[in-house]
């Protein structure tokens, strides 16, 4: 029987923010193929966890293997969508020139797409319903469009591994449905996704597996396995209260 690959495999990762530690040893693999949620209270350590996966932030220490290999090395088949909070919207690109960085990647030193990589992009587009908008100015779009407009550019990146921070944050109800669709296809064709989420309510529908953080890894594995109210009490301790499953209230 053939060994199943690992997409990410996360080893004795620790960061801090100012002196403060954020994540304390942090170990954890997920299988190629899959699609995992992280998942924990606020101030967990979340985007954190992703970031510092990506190198976007430094790690105090510890080692992290995308593919089976360091960043450096596979790169550009890792495809990142940050949160909608993070972006400049006043930037003045429009929807397909921001599409079409996905395929830089592939572009030599000169970097001027061709028309092949154009007519890649509008099928990207196409893909997410955004096809009819590809001249309209980023920023003038809702949340929803714009979270679509960056799922296609991580499309057109061709990539492996898709890391998305809370991407169905201030969307529409449409938008949310055809982004999970999306993903649930990557996953299904083998790529592999990771999702910064919050809504639990949702866990079981999105998800193979969850990542519960709370600045140290409380358990990773199936969803079923995660959202056992003694699990989940393991993080959120006073917050349960508030949380809602599709079981009821934990």
């Amino acid at each position: 029987m053939t060994a199943m690959k690992q997409a990410l495999t996360v080893k004795d990762l620790y960061v801090s923010y100012h002196g403060s530690e954020a994540l304390h040893d942090i170990n954890f693999s997920i299988d190629q193929g899959k699609m995992a949620g992280i998942i924990g209270p606020n101030g967990a350590g979340k985007s954190t966890l992703l970031k510092a996966i990506l190198e976007l932030i430094p790690k105090d220490k510890g080692e992290v293997r995308l593919l089976e290999r360091p960043l450096k090395e596979i790169r550009r088949k890792i495809a990142y969508v940050p949160q909608r909070n993070d972006m400049d919207w006043t930037f003045p690109i429009n929807v397909l020139d921001t599409v079409l960085l996905g395929t830089y990647p592939e572009l030599g030193p000169i970097r001027r797409p061709k028309k092949s990589h154009k007519d890649w992009a509008h099928h990207c587009l196409e893909k997410v319903g955004m096809a009819a908008f590809s001249k309209r100015q980023i920023g003038e779009l809702s949340g929803g469009q714009q979270q679509r407009v960056f799922l296609a550019r991580a499309l057109a990146q061709k990539a492996e591994l898709f890391c998305l921070d809370e991407p169905f944050v201030g969307i529409d109800v449409t938008s949310e449905e055809m982004i999970v669709g999306i993903l649930q296809e990557l996953r299904d064709e083998g790529k592999t996704v990771l999702v910064v989420h919050h809504d639990l309510s949702k866990a079981d529908s999105y998800f193979n597996e969850l990542i519960l953080l709370n600045k140290k890894l409380i358990q990773k594995g199936p969803v079923s396995e995660i959202l056992e109210p003694d699990v989940m009490m393991k993080a959120y301790e006073s917050q349960l209260s508030f949380l809602q499953t599709k079981r009821g209230a934990i």
